[in-house]
């Protein structure tokens, strides 16, 4: 079903030969005459020189390479290009070549932003299409390229190995569900979806990680515990100070910056930004711009609209989630921030205040200037009851394709313990294990990581 419509093959730094890919695909493949969605992937290969030249296209169909295909982490996140992804090397270097693809609504894949929703139509439309965004369609555009950029190739290169982050094994455990017969093998990090949970059961798993996260932030940083408290409640006795690019910081939003707490380095980041605004107050009685900026940037909800409409329903709903996040949130005491409980009701000598993580919170469409346009949809999205499956059990406990995940103990966005409910009912998954790496590994510690992954592809266990 994938309509070819473009593609240009450049020469990149670092012996790379680029291919930039356009398709078209059905918007709902249950339905074609509803139209199609422009979908934008990069293919990469190593570029070689011989000594007889030939075009990139002749040399894949002579000497043609596995594809393996990269799906991002999310939801709404984009590829940027190879050349700035850490494991294009070390891939390209095993023998690969590497399908970047900009998911549905992402990068250059007919992007999802509150002015493009708007061309289809009202909010119960901008809803309907957005159902159509989450794994099950994501995994049948892979299908439709896959079978696209194979269909030269021998029996034997029709299958393709996935790799998924964080949100892209999710994505991927999708494709070992509904099309096994298109993979050859499957790798994820931090991307072992819960699939026997609620999204209510996986947010009581990720606030608890979060209070772990939390802890060591102020073991090792005592003296925030005071900053924080002065800092939101200066937010507070202000009623919000408004952001360079329009939005509003509230407390709460600031206590959403515990986002960087899952992240490699993310204590000493947030410890930089608190004493960067604790000075600014102490110096100037407000906050300058560049940290004002930088507390934008570490939520960038408006640029990636779809985490914050679809991000509940990737957890596989059975019935309305109902903002589960602010639900389960709001009933922790460390917590309670969250429902609108006034920063000056804590202590910052006995109750210290908790940052959240990458939970999405209603409030949210009040506060940043692109949600707000999207509330209504925001709010159609969360009572609706009628999510299809994205995971079939029974071919996945009889999965036969290889899956080799590194799965992170300490990981504050996809709860260790649920993971593992889902390695013990999947076959023929291999794990790497470690408390020594976070959540965004591939980026921070790719070789490590990868060498790990790989070793559990090629060694031989006793």
């Amino acid at each position: 079903m994938a309509k070819f419509i473009d593609c240009k093959t450049h020469l990149v730094p670092g012996k790379l030969a680029v291919s930039e890919y356009f398709f078209e695909l059905p918007k709902d493949y249950t339905n074609p005459s509803l139209g199609a969605l422009r979908v934008f992937a990069r293919g990469v290969r190593k570029y070689e020189n011989p000594v007889i030249s030939l075009s990139e296209q002749e040399a894949s169909k002579q000497n043609p390479k596995p594809w393996l295909l990269f799906l991002q982490g999310g939801p709404g996140g984009a590829c940027p290009p190879p050349q700035d992804v850490p494991m294009t090397n070390f891939i390209l270097n095993k023998g690969y070549q590497i399908l970047y693809l900009d998911q549905r609504g992402t990068g250059l894949s007919t992007a999802a932003t509150a002015e493009t929703l708007s061309l289809q139509g009202d909010a119960e439309a901008q809803a309907r299409y957005l159902k159509l965004f989450r794994a099950d369609n994501i995994v049948k555009d892979c299908e439709a390229l896959r079978e696209f950029l194979t269909r030269d190739y021998p029996p034997e290169f029709k299958k393709w190995s996935v790799y998924g982050q964080s949100f892209g094994g999710f994505c991927a455990f999708t494709y070992l569900s509904k099309h096994p017969e298109g993979l050859r093998e499957v790798f994820t990090s931090g991307g072992v979806p819960p699939i026997k949970r609620s999204p209510d059961e996986v947010y009581k798993a990720t606030f608890h990680q979060m209070i772990k996260r939390n802890k060591a932030y102020y073991t090792k940083f005592p003296e925030d515990i005071a900053s924080v408290y002065n800092i939101a409640l200066h937010v507070e006795q202000r009623g919000g100070i408004q952001l360079p690019a329009g939005g509003v910081l509230t407390p709460q939003r600031f206590l959403t910056l515990g986002a960087v707490l899952g992240q490699t380095g993310g204590i000493d980041k947030l410890h930089n930004m608190m004493l960067r605004m604790n000075s600014d107050l102490k110096i100037f009685g407000f906050f300058t711009r560049p940290i004002l900026s930088a507390v934008e940037e570490v939520n960038s909800y408006d640029n990636h609209v779809i985490y914050s409409l679809i991000r509940e329903a990737i957890y596989n709903p059975t019935e309305p989630t109902i903002w589960a996040a602010e639900r389960v949130g709001a009933s922790i005491e460390q917590f309670k921030w969250i429902s609108g409980v006034p920063i000056s009701s804590f202590s910052e000598r006995n109750a210290p205040l908790y940052f959240s993580g990458g939970m999405v919170f209603p409030w949210m469409f009040d506060i940043y200037p692109e949600l707000k346009k999207l509330k209504p949809v925001a709010h159609i999205l969360a009572q609706n009851s009628e999510w299809p499956d994205l995971y079939d059990q029974h071919q996945l406990s009889n999965n036969k394709v290889p899956i080799y995940s590194a799965s992170f103990v300490d990981d504050a966005y996809i709860d260790f313990n649920l993971a593992q409910e889902t390695v013990e009912i999947v076959g023929n998954c291999r794990q790497y294990i470690t408390n020594t790496m976070y959540h965004d590994a591939i980026r921070t510690k790719t070789v490590a990581i990868l060498e790990q992954l790989f070793t559990l592809r090629d060694d031989v266990m006793d």
